[in-house]
């Protein structure tokens, strides 16, 4: 008899294990006293920052905690709760998920991010969510440097049941992205979702090249693209700031998707980036099955990552 499928917060759980594990089995640590005093919220800081929530978001809440516990008793649970609070707060203004503006025919949709970031993956399950909400959804394979990136689009387009418009290897993305945009125009497809490379190793070259996708499909519409989506990598930890500074600097970047949360220790690193940026995250990835891309939820994420119970 199989076993019962996990909630998606069960299986949020389970991904942030590694994270959760790190940050509460060092606050635990640090309660070798019973009341909170300067010491201890010292080494609370340093347990946050290590856990990639970064300097701003670890200051931020143990100064919340010294305002409200100083030199009360206090047991690890109450830290982890005061905590998960704050992140909460932090990171509910970009819980956002991603809009689709029904005017639009279709809403088009840029996919950027690094090589590697699970950015192809993220676009597959992206337009199944989409399907299932209703849309009809058409897929540009706009990395046409990477051919196992198109390969790898097409199988989630069959799973789909989403066209996925390609081109040879090497082939010029723009014009890929305008014959798509088109194409799906033509069709009245509800939305166009839009692969594109991430080399980062070559900058100037990329963000040419993403500047003429723009540039390119602005001719079929001035509002276009209508969704950026940056997709990042979780067990990058602290590198994903510098990520979406680039990115930033070639595109004008509203929406973050954070993936690979199952296998990391590095998944406070998405409150920094709330904190830091402000950008909506719309979705965050746990692990490689169809369901396991979500709308991102901040009071369940911020309870997941401090290792509390929360309701399904």
């Amino acid at each position: 008899m199989s076993e019962p499928k996990k909630s998606w917060f069960g299986r949020l759980k389970d991904g942030l294990a590694k994270s959760t594990q790190r940050v509460t089995q060092a606050i635990t640590a640090v309660f070798t006293k019973k009341k909170l005093d300067q010491a201890t919220l010292d080494e609370l800081e340093d347990v946050l920052i290590q856990a990639d929530l970064g300097v701003a978001v670890a200051d931020r809440l143990v100064s919340n905690l010294k305002r409200t516990r100083f030199d009360k008793e206090v047991t690890d649970e109450d830290v982890r709760g005061a905590f998960a609070q704050d992140i909460a707060a932090i990171l509910a203004p970009v819980a956002i998920p991603l809009a689709i503006d029904p005017a639009r025919k279709p809403h088009v949709v840029l996919v950027i991010g690094v090589n590697g970031s699970g950015k192809t993956t993220t676009i597959g399950k992206l337009a199944k969510r989409l399907v299932e909400d209703g849309k009809s959804v058409s897929i540009a394979a706009g990395d046409t440097f990477r051919a196992a990136a198109v390969e790898q689009l097409k199988i989630w387009g069959e799973r789909a049941g989403v066209p996925v418009m390609s081109r040879d290897t090497g082939a010029d993305a723009a014009g890929l992205a305008f014959d798509a945009f088109q194409g799906a125009k033509a069709d009245g497809t509800d939305v166009l979702l839009i692969d594109t490379a991430g080399r980062l190793q070559n900058k100037t070259g990329l963000m040419e090249e993403l500047a003429k996708i723009v540039r390119v499909i602005r001719k079929l519409d001035p509002a276009a693209p209508h969704s950026c989506l940056l997709v990042l990598d979780a067990t990058v930890g602290q590198n994903a700031h510098s990520q979406v500074e680039v990115f930033k600097d070639m595109v004008q970047v509203d929406g973050l998707v954070v993936t690979k949360l199952d296998g990391s220790a590095k998944g406070g690193v998405l409150v920094a980036l709330a904190e830091r940026f402000k950008l909506p995250v719309v979705a965050i990835g746990v692990g490689e099955g169809i369901d396991d891309l979500r709308p991102f939820d901040a009071t369940h994420f911020a309870r997941s990552l401090m290792g509390l119970e929360t309701a399904s």
